[in-house]
Parts: structure tokens; sequence; C-alpha cells
């Protein structure tokens, strides 16, 4: 226990920030919580003295120091004035006392002096308090229309006039008598001139060409560089978007890896899905999930095809590739013009995919080109479906080494399509002609209405060998070889069959669901079902697990997703949960991935749950001590042959 390592993820959260703030929603009318708290935490911070000179704050400060310093200059004007004047007093105080001993001295003289005298005093005296005002210089002023006008005149050339006269044109008189060789002659020669022109022309184009070429190369390869910078960033890009949606969702992560439900040891035979991922794009809101499946090379890659079932409300479809490395933003987005209704991984290629889309034409996306469209695509020269395809699987290459699939659709056509010379060419394998309703047409001709495929199944072994269920409810054991007549008929269900698949490990059992709420488990060797469930909901889709030959899970429309394993309990499921809440929201479609216990759940609103089976779900036979326990196909097969034994003997004995 001490040498265990125990890793922490460090992230930039504030862990003393609350996590469970509420605010009143008045648009929803409810309180509602904040998923954005502000993470962030102030450890320190200073306020700095240093202002910048061209920031309106140090604009403000240099206005202020300028007014401050024009203020001071004015109040040192001011004093040198007081001084000044008080030092005229002093001195005309001075004149004052020797006047009065001057005069002290002359007494003699006359009245007229006397008078004179003062009065000079006094004149004196007022010069002497009022100072001269000190000279200001006066400030010249620009002349702001300080202009001059001046005018100048262009002096005209003087018309001249020039004539010359030309030598008159010399003239020559010509006849001559037009036989029938020289019209011809001069036609061939005319011929060969525009031949000869033609020829040049062709040689100009050639080099142009070439040249053009060049010039292409040496853009292309520029492009290709830039290119490869981008791809090297997006590449970056992309691992360090997982590394931020492996800390978003670690808790997720975590779940997924290592939980396991422990309640599972109180509950005897019951288990639960514990939901994990959710997958949703902004462009797919309004489509239903029409289609999903696993990539045999990446375990952790899935595609999803959306489109929608309602016939009055068709647009467009699109093609996701989503991984759970990355549950945020698919990895691969492809759009089409009709909705896409199914689609195939091929097993030895996992970069190509096979489309069915609803106007009847099919497709292979190639995954290795960065191009929206479609590598190969159907079209009405090339024999596609006059009704929606309802499903596409792989075969194996035939004879010549030629990719190929298979299609069923509503126009009651199985076709086979092979990638010869780069486009599709299809056969018709069969058609799904409803016995007794042939009728009798204009001039005696027979006219025979065709049955409607939804669904069909390739068997695991057996290549010939498929099945195939339609609307009106029958599933029809057919084979490759032949195309007219089928190798048997089930009257499987009294609505239209959903889904039909062979059980991976046996090889004679197969399942089937229907819209007439049943989920029934066959042998194809007996016509009445072995195992029949009522789900009290129609059924949208069945799969077996990869893991038990006796586990299966199926979907219904009321948003229930319900897990059988029969070698524990063979009359009712181990586990019926709710995974859709909403009551206008339908599961259409369920698959196990087929390496880790997790099962994926589409639903009309576009978007795709991943759910992991809980241990009662998932349950091994138990190891006892000093035997090992038996493990494969083997076992697997024994285990629901013990089951079909125990259904078949009362009725053999009866």
């Amino acid at each position: 226990e001490l040498k265990e390592e125990f890793t922490r993820i460090l992230t930039a959260n504030n862990p003393h920030a609350p996590q469970n703030i509420v605010r009143y929603s008045f648009k929803k009318r409810a309180y509602k919580p904040i998923s954005y708290v502000d993470q962030m935490a102030i450890h320190f911070s200073l306020n700095g003295n240093m202002i910048l000179k061209d920031s309106d704050e140090g604009r403000r400060q240099k206005i202020r120091l300028s007014t401050a310093v024009g203020r001071l200059i004015h109040l040192l004007f001011l004093l040198s004035e007081k001084a000044s004047v008080e030092t005229s007093a002093v001195t005309s105080e001075e004149a004052e006392i020797k006047d009065e001993e001057s005069t002290g001295d002359t007494q003699a003289a006359g009245e007229e002096e006397t008078e004179e005298s003062g009065t000079a005093e006094v004149a004196e005296a007022a010069e002497a308090e009022e100072p001269p005002p000190p000279r200001v210089k006066e400030q010249k002023l620009a002349n702001q229309f300080n202009f001059i006008e001046r005018a100048s005149g262009t002096l005209n050339n003087p018309m001249r006039e020039r004539a010359c006269q030309s030598e008159p044109i010399p003239c020559k008189n010509f006849s001559a008598t037009a036989y029938q060789w020289e019209i011809y002659d001069a036609y061939v020669e005319e011929l060969q001139k525009i031949e000869r022109s033609k020829e040049k022309e062709k040689s100009k184009a050639q080099i142009a060409k070439r040249e053009e070429e060049k010039k292409k190369g040496r853009k292309l390869t520029s492009v290709e560089s830039q290119s490869d910078d981008i791809t090297k960033i997006s590449k970056a890009a992309k691992i360090m978007e997982r590394m931020v949606n492996q800390n978003t969702f670690d808790d997720i992560a975590q779940d997924f890896k290592y939980f396991e439900d422990a309640s599972d040891e109180y509950r005897d035979q019951q288990g639960t899905l514990l939901p994990l991922w959710k997958f949703q794009y902004d462009k797919t809101k309004r489509l239903a999930v029409t289609a999903i499946s696993w990539n045999p090379k990446y375990k952790d890659l899935f595609a999803v095809g959306y489109g929608s079932y309602d016939f009055m409300k068709q647009g467009q479809g699109m093609l996701l590739l989503y991984t759970m490395k990355n549950p945020s933003f698919p990895e691969y987005v492809f759009s089409s013009e009709s909705g896409i209704m199914c689609l195939d991984f091929h097993y030895d290629h996992p970069y190509l995919v096979a489309v069915g889309f609803y106007d009847g034409n099919v497709a292979i996306y190639n995954l290795k080109k960065a191009t929206s469209q479609p590598s190969y695509k159907s079209s009405a020269k090339s024999g596609k479906h006059t009704e929606p395809v309802w499903q596409v699987k792989w075969q194996k290459d035939d004879m010549d080494n030629n990719l190929n699939f298979f299609s069923v659709s509503s126009d009651g056509r199985i076709v086979s399509w092979t990638l010869a010379k780069n486009e599709l060419v299809h056969t018709d394998v069969i058609k799904l002609s409803v016995e007794g309703t042939t009728m009798q047409g204009p001039e005696g001709l027979q006219l025979q209405t065709l049955g409607c495929g939804t669904s069909f199944d390739f068997h695991k072994k057996i290549d010939y060998l498929f099945l195939v269920g339609t609307e009106e409810g029958k599933i029809y054991k057919c084979s490759k070889c032949y195309s007219s007549q089928f190798l048997d008929v089930f009257e499987a269900h009294h609505m239209a069959v959903d889904s039909v698949s062979w059980n991976p490990y046996h090889l004679k059992v197969f399942i089937s669901c229907s819209s007439d709420w049943t989920v029934k488990i066959w042998d194809h060797t007996v016509k009445t079902p072995m195992f029949i469930y009522d789900l009290n909901s129609a059924v949208g889709d069945v799969a077996w697990s990869p893991y038990s030959s006796t586990v299966f899970a199926a979907v219904t429309t009321d948003g229930k997703a319900h897990v059988f394993d029969l070698s524990i309990n063979k009359n009712e499921a181990l586990c019926t949960q709710l995974v859709v809440a909403k009551k206008k929201n339908k599961i259409t479609h369920i698959q196990f991935n087929p390496v880790y216990p997790i099962v994926i759940i589409g639903d009309e609103r576009g978007h795709v749950t991943s759910l992991k089976l809980s241990p009662n779900l998932r349950r091994m036979p138990k190891e006892k001590k000093g035997q090992e326990v038996k493990k494969g196909p083997e076992v697997e097969i024994a285990k629901l042959d013990k089951l079909l034994n125990l259904v078949r003997e009362p009725e053999s004995k009866a």
C-alpha cells in the first residue's frame, strides 16, 4: 500500500471558488445553477506612481505644473514692484529735510521767494509719491492677412497649318479567264494555308500548357509545404484539445476506467447503466440519429448518421465521427443533401464508410481524403434505389478483388454494389415479391407487388446466407446464389421488422425486433421463435453483445434501454433504465462497443449518450480453486445451446 502511487492532476481552478451559485432566471422562471465561476485569485497587488507622458493623466499633470509656475512668476513680479515704490518714498523724505535746513539759513529772503520754493516742494513731493509705470515691451502680432496676389499669363502659340500631297496610286489593268482547275487549285492552296495556321496554333498552345504546368508544379510545392505546416499545427492542436477535454471531463474518464457499481452485489440479478459522455453537435439538433457504427480498428471511434424518419420533414443529412477522447467536438464532419439512413465501416479498410440515403442513393466516404463530398456515389443512371435505403453492409471482395457492399430498400430490391474502375456498378441480387399479390394487368400481364425491405444481416460464417426483414413483418432467409426464390419465410411480426441480427457466436440463432413491441429470438432451422419478449413500446433497435452469446440490448420509443442476459434470467430484462427523459424525444439506435463495457444510444434530438454496463450485466463465470475458467467461442456456443435445448425439450416431449 505504501508503494502505491497516487497521481494528481493540477488544474487552473480556484479550490476556494464556490461551485454551487444559484441565480433566478426570469426566462425559465426557476433558479438555475451558474456554470461559469470566476476562478481568479489575486495574491498581491501594488499601485505604481509612474505615469506615461502621452497618457491623459500625464497631460493633465503637465497643465497643472505649467499653471503653478505661471502663478509664481506673477507673484515675484508684484513683489519687485512694491520694492521699487518703497525706495522712491525714502529718497523724497531726505530731500525735504535738506530743504528745511537751507530755508533756516536764508530767512532774510523775501515772501515771494518763499512762496515759489513752497510750490516747488509740493510739486517735487507729488512727483516722488507717484512713480512712473514700468514700460512693457509691445509684442508685435503677426499679420494673419498678409498675402500677395500674383497673376501670370501664358503665351499662346500661333496657329500653323500643314498640308501634304501624296502621289497617286498606280493603276494596272488585269484580265484573265477563270477555268475550273484554277478555281480548284486556289481552294486547295487556301485549305493548306488554314491547316498550317492550325498546326502553328496547336504547337503554341502545347508550349503554353507546358509552361503553365511547370508554374502549377512550383505553386503546388509551395501549397503542399504550407499544408504540411498546417497539418503539423492541427495535429498539435488536436492533442491539446484532447488533453483539455480529459481534464474537464476527468470525473467521467475516471468512472469509465475504474468505477464498478458495488451495489450490484446486493441486487441479486439486477444491473444498472451509468451515463458517461454525451456527444452533441450544434448543426444536428433538429436531426435524428438514424445509424450508429463502431470503427473496427480504432475502438474509441464511432460514426453517427443523421437524418429524419418523418417523411414529411425531409431535409439535409450529416455524417459525424466522434471519438471518446474528445466528446466536445466531432473528428470528421460530412454534410449531404439528403438524410443519411444507414452506414457501415469496412472491416479491412476502416477508413471507408458505406452510406445509404433517404433519396435512394448509396455512397462511399473515404476518411483519408480531405473532401466533404463522397468519393463514390450512385446516380439514376447507375441504378439507384427509388425508395429510402434502410441498411448497407460490406461484404468480402469479389473474385477480381473489387470492393463490394449490399443495400436493402423499401423498393423491394436487394442490390450488390461493386467498386470497379472508380465507379459503382450495381447488380440486383433479389426482389422481395409478396405472395398472393399478383394482379391481372392490361393485355393479360401479371403485375406483382414488391415487399418493402427494412433491414438485413449476413451470416458470420456462411457467406451466401442472409436474412431480410420487411415492412409487412416477415423475415426472408435468402441466398446470394438464388435470385428468384427464398430459402425460407418466417411469419415473424405483425408490424415492420426494425432490425435483424445473427448471433456473433452461435451459427443458427438470430434476433429480430419490431414496432409491434416485441423482440424475438429464433433458430433459423425452426419456424417458431425460441424466446419472445414484450417491451410495452415500439422497439427501435436490438444488438447482441460482443462478449457473451446470451446478452443483448434493445431500445424502445418510450426512452428506455433494456439489457437481457438469457443465462441469468430468460424471462425478463436484468436492466430497464430510462435514458431519455423528455416526452417528445425517442431512442432510435443502440450499439455495443467491441472491447469496452459500453453501449452508445442515439435519439431523435441528435444526441448520442454513452453508458457503462454494471458488473451484473456482464457477469463472467466464476473461477473455482484449482480450475481454469474455460473461455472462448466454444463455451459461449455451449451456453446458448443449453438454453435452446431447455426450450426445445418440452416441445419434443409434447
